[in-house]
Order: structure tokens, then sequence, then C-alpha cells
């Protein structure tokens, strides 16, 4: 959720956040009466409870006919504490839906508009030229024995696969190698719960726009997880954590689930857009005035990752309409795919300034010992999908991949993927 102070002092920034995502700026307008309504309820029912108390006092010390009348005072009051408790209830939950509608404050510098009006910000590599028509990464993947999507479509159903033989081993390697990485530069490495309850998945922000991407376990009351970063924020729900030493980092290895709802007809070729993926995710807790530097370290990691499995990518700057409700700014790194001629997403970093802490009661203690909303931020580390363009990229004539220097070590010392058979 946004700060209310913010929509408070300058509720013109939060209209123009919701101009520049393209949605209506007036859930702005019903926000700001629903925060008006409930202060001037919350006022009333303090001052009637104040008057109860100290009407309490005089009765004690009254005696006949005073006492009788301040007795029937005392009755009708609290008839109307009663009444003001009630419409406070009521202010509360108004305040609480109408806040809920509003997604994160745009930070300054995000490009406004849709989904196509992202702003690129550089390019790094050179696509690869090849003397021989290059094959995509689903070609390469069952000639490799790497890839079966078709007994994963009679197994699973549709965007379904197994990685199977140097494709199980393919993966392995990126994940551990992503996990080194994130260790070596001070991650914690978790393994999370692939299932969270509602009030996880909803304080991260998933239950809003995105809910038709969520898988529900209707009888347990539980979601499958599109992505780590879901459990790593509710690790520390409703606790306050110590950031004097700096953020708090966590790397998660998780299997990440999405329904691909509306996406009928996209990418059904392969690996790139599917139900079940793993992932190594990135996620840092630190104070929001850290956050935007902090946002720019994980881009960095991620173009580290990048450069070891040696793609060449661009870095775009996200259009604030395609942010999805808890970002404030979010940076993709999308890969070369040959076989397509164009760049394919494979890292994404967001800063969720403090707007999932805020929903989740996450809080550290500033100078003064005194209790603050922190800033949660996530980026990807390496995924599944990086493997489609790990083929791609290092396909040769005849149908081998060359396996990138860095990632051999985790490979087994692996320098060449033969096909089989």
């Amino acid at each position: 959720m946004i700060d209310l102070k913010t929509l408070r002092e300058d509720p013109d920034v939060v209209r123009a956040s919701q101009r520049a995502r393209g949605e209506d700026d007036k859930p702005v307008d019903a926000l700001l009466s629903a925060d008006e309504w409930r202060r001037a309820v919350v006022s009333r029912a303090d001052s009637l409870r104040a008057e109860q108390k100290q009407l309490g006092k005089q009765v004690g010390k009254a005696s006949g006919e005073e006492r009788e009348t301040l007795l029937a005072r005392a009755k009708q009051l609290a008839a109307d504490v009663k009444a003001a408790e009630a419409e406070q209830a009521e202010a509360e939950q108004a305040l609480l839906e109408a806040h809920k509608r509003i997604p994160n404050v745009v930070e300054e510098g995000a490009p406004p508009g849709g989904e196509d009006d992202y702003v690129v910000l550089r390019h790094v590599g050179e696509p690869p030229s090849f003397d021989f028509t290059p094959r995509d990464h689903l070609d390469l993947g069952e000639a490799l024995g790497a890839i079966d999507t078709q007994r994963g479509a009679k197994v699973s159903g549709s965007r379904f696969y197994f990685l199977t033989g140097v494709g199980a081993q393919l993966q392995l390697a990126l994940l551990n190698m992503a996990a080194a990485q994130a260790v070596a530069a001070g991650f914690t490495l978790m393994i999370t719960p692939s299932l969270v309850r509602p009030e996880i998945m909803d304080g991260t922000g998933f239950l809003g726009a995105h809910a038709a991407e969520v898988y529900r376990l209707r009888d347990d009351d539980l979601y499958l997880v599109g992505t780590s970063e879901v459990p790593l924020a509710g690790y520390h729900a409703d606790e306050i954590i110590d950031l004097s030493a700096g953020p708090r980092r966590y790397a998660g290895w998780s299997s990440c689930y999405r329904r691909e709802a509306g996406s009928y007809g996209k990418d059904v070729r392969g690996i790139i857009r599917v139900h079940q993926f793993d992932k190594v995710e990135m996620f840092s807790y630190c104070r929001p005035e850290q956050a935007h530097e902090e946002h720019l370290r994980l881009l960095a990691w991620e173009e580290e990752m990048l450069a070891k499995v040696e793609l060449p990518y661009r870095v775009i700057d996200v259009a604030a309409g395609d942010l999805g409700a808890s970002a404030a700014r979010k940076y993709d790194c999308e890969a070369w795919l040959p076989s397509q001629q164009t760049y394919r997403e494979v890292t994404s970093t967001s800063n969720c300034t403090t707007f999932q802490a805020r929903r989740l009661a996450i809080r550290y203690r500033d100078e003064n010992g005194k209790p603050q909303v922190a800033a949660t931020l996530n980026g990807t580390l390496a995924t599944t999908r990086w493997i489609v363009a790990i083929l791609e990229n290092h396909q040769r004539a005849d149908g081998s991949v060359r396996v990138p220097e860095a990632l051999r070590p985790f490979l087994g010392g692996r320098e060449i993927l033969e096909p089989v058979g």
C-alpha cells in the first residue's frame, strides 16, 4: 500500500502516477475521502470515550437527583460510543479497500505508457552471426536429448515439459552458478516454500490485477508461488528487522508456477512461456532512502550473470503501465534470440519501495529507535528460460552447443554439448 502521508501532503503526485500507468485517477479521490472519513470517525469516537471516562468519575461522586441525571447521560453515551465504534470499524474497512485499489507510486523518471513504451537504456554484446541457418532452442534441445515437450504435454498438458539428461544438468549448473554468485556477494541462500497463505500472496500485491496468473488450492486455501519473491517477502512479515548494518539480502531458489492466463497462442513452442520453471531470485530489505541505489546494485548483479553466460542483451526501463501493482520502477534485461531475431526478457528487477512492507508490517528502527516501514526489492538471477538463450546463441552448425566458459565448472568441465543418437 502507498504511504497515506504522501497522499495527504501531495495527492497530485499519486494522481500523476495513476495517469502514467494509464489508469483512472478517481480512486485517488476515493482514498482521500475514505481517509478523511476514518480520521473524523476516530476523532469522534475518541472524544466520546473521553467524555464517557470523565462522566464515570462524576457518577462516583454524585448522589440523589444529580446521580440519576448523570446515569441517564452515561447510558446514552454508552450507546453513542457503541455506534461510533461500529462506524469506525466500517470506516477502517472502507479505507483498507480504497487503499488496496491504488498501486505503488511510480518512481520519478520511469517512462509513462504501456507495455510497448519501454525505454532501451543500453545494448551489451553483439548478436552472433552464423554462416548457417540457426535452429531454435526446441530443435536444439531435442537433438541434445535435453528437452521433451511432447511427453511433458502427455503427462501434464500444454506448456509443461521434461528437462532430460544434459538439459537437467544444464539447469542445475546455471542455478548453482547463480547461487554461488549470490553467496559470494553476501546474500543468504534460501530454498523457499512453494505454497503460501492468502495474506502473504495478497501482501506482495499478486492478488490484484494479476490474480488470474496465480494457481490456488481452494481446499487448503493456499497459493502456488510464481516467484520466491512472495515467500521471501513474507519471511519477515510482522517483524521489526535490523537494518543498521545495511540492506538484508536473500537469494531464493524455488520452483515457480504461473497459469499464463491470457497468453493463449503465445510462445506455445518450446519452454519460453511455461506453467512451471525454476529460478534463483534476489530479494532485498533496506531503508527507503537506500532503495534507489539498491535497485541499481541488483541490476548490476543480473548483468554480471549474463556476462558469465556470454549472452548479448539489452536493458530496458519498463513503462509505468507495465510495472505491476507493487513496483515503483522496473528494469528488464532481454537476451537476443537468433531464432526470433529479437530480444526476450530473461531478468527483471523491481523496486517496490515500502508498498509490500506496509502491507506485511515489516519495519526497522531508525536512529532514534522509532519503527519505520522498510523497502523491498527483487531481481531474477537465473531461471529456466535462460536455457533458451544459451542454446540458441552458442549453437554450432552440427547442432552441438558450446558451453560458456564460466558455466563449465558447474557442468563437470564439459565444453561442448553434443547431439545424441
